[in-house]
């Protein structure tokens, strides 16, 4: 397994499941109903054919949940990551996957609209990577429908974010990148 995976894990259980920012991802990590898939380039054409790829993968593989398409390369650059990431959208709707999947962004410099880079809310969306996740839209509702706090995720999320600070998140982070050499 890859470098880049082994980091892509070590965030998403020890940030993500540990403190419940997604609170339907652990039962996905326990059953290993995720799936991670690297690009190998910085090609656009050719990441946004990874994407298509994987959803039919996804299509074909019922019993998979999610894919996290992790960008290594390139795509740094956080307001080009978000022109790739409109791009994958339209492109979803394009092969007539709009309804089906929907993409999650993640990013290490990620930002919300009209937040300061420095808010420390914005680590609810940074990863030791650009990733496009791959979620399926019926799972979304279905776990939106029977979750009695689904509204308030968002809002707890950044509450937390703010009482953890910047600190916090860029060990967090850090240590990510470290269970690569565990």
């Amino acid at each position: 397994m890859s470098a880049v995976i082994t980091e892509m894990q070590a965030w998403v259980s020890g940030l993500i499941v540990k403190y419940n920012i997604c609170p339907f991802a652990r039962a996905e990590v326990e059953r290993e109903g995720i799936r991670y898939v690297q690009a190998h380039n910085s090609n656009t054409e050719l990441v946004l054919g990874l994407l298509i790829e994987e959803c039919q993968w996804l299509d074909e593989h019922p019993e998979t949940a999610t894919t996290l398409v992790i960008l290594a390369h390139g795509f740094g650059d956080f307001y080009q990551y978000l022109d790739v990431l409109d791009m994958a959208n339209e492109l979803l709707a394009l092969e007539g996957y709009e309804g089906i999947y929907q993409l999650a962004s993640f990013h290490p410099d990620y930002c919300f609209a009209d937040s300061p880079a420095s808010d420390p809310a914005n680590f609810t969306n940074r990863a030791p990577y650009p990733v496009l996740h791959l979620l399926r839209e019926a799972d979304v509702s279905r776990v939106m429908q029977n979750a009695a706090d689904a509204d308030d995720i968002v809002a707890r999320n950044i509450d937390f974010a703010r009482r953890k600070g910047t600190t916090f998140f860029v060990q967090l982070l850090a240590t990510c990148k470290q269970s690569q050499h565990s």
